[in-house]
């Protein structure tokens, strides 16, 4: 009966959360909630830390992005409103 339940609930949200675009929008999204955190607390080393990875980890998803699909890549950076990467 829980397994049933959990399947109805798994097909409601209908999202593809393994996605290169949802994983980008959920790690901008995290990114966007911590900005005024670090206002606050300017020592907050630890939590500057995990912020780094997912900024990094965002930014590999977007070069690969770039390299795969480039239209996908255009639209997502101007929907999330975020700054092209500069190339390496």
């Amino acid at each position: 009966m829980v397994k049933k339940e959990l399947l109805i609930i798994s097909k409601k949200k209908n999202k593809n959360t393994g996605s290169i675009e949802f994983q980008i929008r959920k790690f901008t999204k995290k990114i966007r909630a911590l900005v005024p955190h670090f206002k606050l607390h300017k020592k907050d080393y630890s939590s500057q830390r995990g912020l780094r990875k997912i900024l990094e980890k965002r930014q590999r998803l977007l070069s690969y992005l770039e390299k795969k699909n480039v239209l996908s890549y255009q639209r997502l950076i101007n929907k999330l409103d975020i700054r092209e990467s500069k190339g390496q």
